[in-house]
């Protein structure tokens, strides 16, 4: 095998693959390792392993990468907490780890939030999803593309949910 220039080694063959099939309005899930990979990829989505890697890392690597869509208000998306965790008050510092790594990418939308089970609706909707060995409050879940000669860079984003971190990002290559 090849060794790419540029091309940051975390990010399988598999997932490069993956990438470089995404079209417009296209969305990838990086989930953690509770949520139902191989059940909603029953719908559709292609699975993808990332055992052992971090959420974080990966979306870091995959914005290197990754275009946003830049005509989406919020290119990134996670699962809202369930209204039991609000109330007891859970804590969600990888989000701001997530946010930090958008900004960094150029994308300055915050996160948008969806609730579980729409966000389990939208993820049977996306081109692949990203399987982590990470526990649940590390995860993102789903991601899309935008154009890349239209961004002029690379731009990703990514919300959390409850029990998971999903993050969504256009396609428009």
């Amino acid at each position: 095998m090849v060794v790419l220039k540029g091309v940051p080694a975390l990010l399988s063959p598999e997932l490069l693959y993956a990438l470089a099939r995404m079209g417009h309005g296209d969305e990838i899930v990086l989930a953690d390792v509770n949520f139902p990979t191989s059940s909603i990829c029953r719908c559709g989505p292609e699975e993808i392993r990332a055992d052992g890697l971090g959420i974080p890392q990966l979306l870091e690597a995959m914005l290197k990468l990754l275009p946003l869509d830049t005509y989406v208000e919020k290119p990134a998306v996670v699962m809202e907490l369930v209204p039991s965790d609000r109330e007891r008050g859970l804590q969600t510092p990888v989000w701001r780890s997530y946010q930090s790594i958008l900004l960094g990418a150029g994308c300055a939308s915050p996160l948008a939030k969806i609730e579980r089970f729409e966000f389990y609706e939208r993820a049977k909707k996306a081109f692949a999803i990203v399987a982590t060995g990470v526990p649940r409050w590390d995860a993102v879940r789903v991601v899309c593309v935008e154009d890349a000669s239209a961004a002029g860079q690379d731009s990703t984003v990514l919300q959390p949910r409850t029990g998971a971190w999903c993050g969504v990002v256009s396609s428009s290559f």
